[in-house]
């Protein structure tokens, strides 16, 4: 038996499967895809495998019939047509301003004018893309194949500065030949991590089919837990013997930290296959996609959105709408974090059509939860993981002073992208982020008979309900008695006594005028 090498960064198909590399069989879903003339879109989050699914299907429509032997598409295509293609990335540079895009927009005509001999006969992109489309045609006697990735990339690079709507301009001016070109293109695909509906920049084609949230498509890109119990055999068993775990324990961790993501609803979940490929690479359970770069975009929404971190992280109904297409002009960060990869689908309820939007698994609400702390807290990055160290041990040993004395000095200073109108959500946020850290059970607005308690807490034998108020210019003593009485009075510690763990009931008080934690009294 050959060798076998792990696909990591592979997003060239034709090196994939000439280099002996493992290839999870996606050719049934592609065959169904390319069988039709339909112009698609699909968002998937970073390292997802949207180049390498390019990748394939120009292999395909090139016809290179040899690169997929023994692959399902081998039995179900028949013909092999050969068309020419036209291959648009984005993903080579970065565009903070205009002047990158327009260079990136030339190379990219110059590209295709050079590689099937056309004249080059404007300096308007457009007007040669128009050209390219229709020359090529016409030379080869066969319509276009036209594969975008990264459409989005020259939008989200230049969020939230001067050259955002020149940017979305010029995406608008070089894509409008599509529409006019339909008779020359045979089949049209396009990839991004975001939806974005408001920049409009394919309205001319009314037929473009979204299947981002198709549930016959959910697994296009990415790793099912039926492939890898199909393809990963040797890499989980090796992992097991390294880490000292059964089999079973194994695909358990690996579920909690890489799988869980639902690109549409009562659908197999998928893993993230950059993730479970380092993992299987480095026989170690790792923090791998952060590694790999936290996208600028997102930590932009963060600076330039209202924290609304309850919406966030403690799992939310949402309708489609609400999360399917991001609005560079809107205040809702709901797309883009779940667009991002963040949050994923994790219930769905047929009679309201509500969606619950969760994290997908561990591995992705650590990072997460980690950027938005490098944002909105002033503990030094190097003291962060130590600060929650402490507070994890902290709690294990009931010590509540220590644990609320390191939030305090976290929140000591309000951040400047944060508005004193805005401070009380900031430190409710905050304070459920930093216990979300620790790796405890966290739950925000737990609701009880009379109302819902604001933060609780279980660790392996205790529970900490926090209450937390603002001192709206009164005395904090005052305040906090009212914090604890309300616990009391609420009944939120009564479905925890039953548990037998050591209740600890906490009145947390925080300054109305943004100066941080008054104080906090404990029964």
């Amino acid at each position: 038996m050959n060798e076998r090498f792990l696909p990591i960064g592979i997003q060239d198909f034709e090196k994939l499967r000439t280099g002996n590399y493992l290839y999870v069989d996606k050719t049934p879903l592609i065959y169904e895809l390319i069988r039709t003339s339909t112009p698609y879109f699909l968002s998937r989050p970073r390292r997802f495998g949207k180049s390498l699914l390019l990748s394939t299907m120009e292999a395909y429509f090139l016809g290179k019939k040899e690169l997929f032997k023994g692959l399902a598409i081998e039995r179900l295509e028949k013909e092999w047509i050969q068309y020419p293609v036209l291959k648009i990335s984005f993903g080579v540079n970065s565009y903070e301003n205009n002047e990158r895009l327009k260079s990136r927009l030339d190379s990219i005509v110059s590209e295709n004018e050079s590689r099937y001999n056309i004249e080059k006969k404007s300096d308007n992109p457009a007007e040669r893309f128009a050209n390219i489309i229709r020359a090529v045609s016409e030379k080869y006697n066969q319509k276009v194949v036209i594969l975008i990735d990264e459409y989005d990339k020259p939008i989200l690079d230049a969020l939230y500065t001067d050259f955002e709507e020149q940017n979305r301009q010029e995406l608008r001016s070089f894509y409008s030949p599509l529409k006019d070109s339909d008779k020359y293109i045979r089949f049209l695909f396009i990839t991004g991590i975001t939806k974005v509906s408001h920049v409009n920049i394919f309205s001319g084609l009314n037929q473009l089919n979204d299947i981002s949230l198709d549930c016959k498509y959910s697994s296009l890109c990415g790793i099912s837990e039926s492939e890898l119990e199909q393809y990963f055999e040797p890499e989980i068993k090796t992992l097991a013997e390294k880490q000292e775990m059964t089999a079973i324990e194994t695909k358990e961790k690996l579920a909690q930290m890489y799988d869980g993501y639902h690109f549409a609803h009562d659908v197999e979940g998928v893993y993230n296959p950059f993730c479970l490929l380092k993992c299987f690479f480095s026989n170690d359970f790792g923090s791998y996609w952060f590694e790999s770069g936290t996208p600028s975009f997102l930590v932009k929404t963060l600076q330039y959105q209202p924290l609304e971190l309850e919406n966030l992280v403690n799992g939310r109904l949402a309708t489609e709408n609400q999360f399917k297409n991001y609005d560079p002009d809107s205040k809702n960060m709901l797309p883009v974090v779940y667009q991002s990869g963040y949050l994923t689908i994790k219930g769905f309820e047929k009679e309201t059509r509500f969606y619950t939007l969760d994290f997908p698994n561990r591995e992705v609400e650590e990072g997460f939860l980690e950027v938005l702390l490098q944002k909105f807290v002033t503990v030094p990055y190097d003291d962060m993981g130590l600060e929650i160290g402490n507070m994890k041990i902290a709690l294990r040993n009931r010590n509540i002073d220590k644990v609320l004395s390191i939030i305090k000095s976290a929140i000591a200073d309000l951040p400047t992208i944060v508005k004193k109108e805005m401070c009380e959500n900031y430190y409710e946020s905050v304070t459920h982020l930093m216990f979300r850290m620790t790796g405890c059970r966290v739950v925000s607005e737990l609701q009880s008979v009379a109302g819902r308690s604001d933060i609780v807490v279980t660790t392996k034998d205790s529970v900490f309900i926090f209450e937390l108020k603002m001192d709206k210019g009164r005395a904090f003593e005052e305040v906090a008695a009212e914090a604890l009485e309300q616990i009391d009075a609420n009944g939120y510690a009564d479905r925890f006594t039953v548990s037998g763990k050591q209740m600890y009931k906490v009145g947390v008080v925080f300054s109305s005028e943004g100066k941080g934690m008054c104080g906090w009294k404990v029964k």
